[in-house]
């Protein structure tokens, strides 16, 4: 028989979500089973599976050690250094500074993302051990492409996840990122359209008016300096949505493609950077983001901006230019 007790970050979900966590390699047709046989109760009472747990319920699942293990595959983790750049942490978040050349999540089960390093750092400080990753695993709230660096927010906690997320959905956190651009630009202007995704090829369209499987997109920018032939643009740009290479795209879309960015750019212009400054990447940096008024238990993030240093390469090309 084990018996398991429902901690802070595994109160709120539903029985048969939990058990199917714990049980990992069991069919659900075997967990409702056990259910309906009273094999695995929730407070000493027989369960259907849909209840929502509470911090502190009882959990026994009446099986055999050997039984349990056949089930249970067990966790295992990558371990990478963490060498993570933190801007700020608490107990329910982790914001770091993304380098450039790492996924935010996998996108194939070989990979090593940002996720991998998260984990690692928490379980190498002691703040979550391998046995409870079996029930919670800490993810990443917001996502940057592979070559995009900055600020990226992590949920620590089930509550960190959530409430992080929930920022993010109703766009109420402000979202600011810095580029080089092709041309000139001069100002403060709200660009909009409409993407559309190509899943196959990993990339987007922008169309002015409502096309089929497109989605409304506004992308505010602001010119920060020019250079002197005004054939580059610093800029600060505002994401008012958040859709899959939206900034690159969207600016591309106005003639003022990013310097590096060999999907939406100017290939001239790529090939002028990499061979001065071996640049292969999009120069693209979230260095700012701004939390709205919080209440409760996130009251101490209320109003509150967090700033990253760009890398040493976007920050040499910027000084070279202006």
């Amino acid at each position: 028989m084990k018996q398991f007790y429902v901690q802070q970050n595994e109160a709120g979900q539903r029985l048969d979500k939990l058990l199917a966590k714990l049980l990992n390699k069991a069919p659900k047709s075997f967990l409702y089973k056990m259910l309906r046989k009273k094999n695995i109760t929730l407070n000493g009472k027989k369960a259907e599976g849909s209840e929502l747990l509470s911090v502190q319920d009882e959990i026994k699942i009446f099986l055999s050690d050997e039984t349990f293990a056949l089930f249970s595959e067990p966790v295992t983790t990558t371990v990478v250094e963490d060498d993570l750049e933190v801007i700020y942490e608490d107990q329910n978040i982790l914001i770091i500074n993304k380098p450039v050349g790492i996924l935010s999540q996998k996108a194939d089960k070989k990979d090593i993302s940002m996720v991998e390093y998260i984990i690692s750092y928490l379980i190498s400080t002691k703040q979550i051990t391998e046995e409870q990753l079996r029930s919670f695993k800490p993810g990443v709230c917001n996502r940057l492409d592979r070559n995009t660096s900055g600020l990226l927010i992590a949920g620590k906690s089930l509550s960190g996840l959530q409430e992080m997320s929930r920022l993010l959905k109703d766009r109420s956190m402000d979202k600011y990122y810095l580029t080089i651009v092709k041309g000139d630009l001069q100002g403060k202007r709200r660009i909009e359209g409409f993407l559309a995704k190509d899943e196959v090829k990993n990339q987007v369209k922008i169309y002015p008016a409502k096309t089929e499987n497109s989605e409304y997109i506004a992308t505010e920018y602001e010119a920060i300096a020019t250079t002197v032939k005004k054939d580059y643009t610093l800029l600060q740009v505002k994401l008012i949505t958040g859709r899959s290479h939206q900034i690159r795209a969207h600016l591309s879309s106005i003639g003022h493609p990013l310097i590096g960015d060999t999907k939406y750019g100017d290939r001239t212009v790529n090939k002028l950077f990499q061979a001065k400054y071996g640049l292969s990447h999009q120069l693209l940096h979230s260095y700012r983001l701004v939390f709205p008024k919080m209440h409760g238990e996130y009251e101490c993030l209320s109003g509150r901006g967090f700033l990253a240093d760009p890398p040493k390469l976007f920050e040499k090309i910027k000084r070279d230019l202006f």
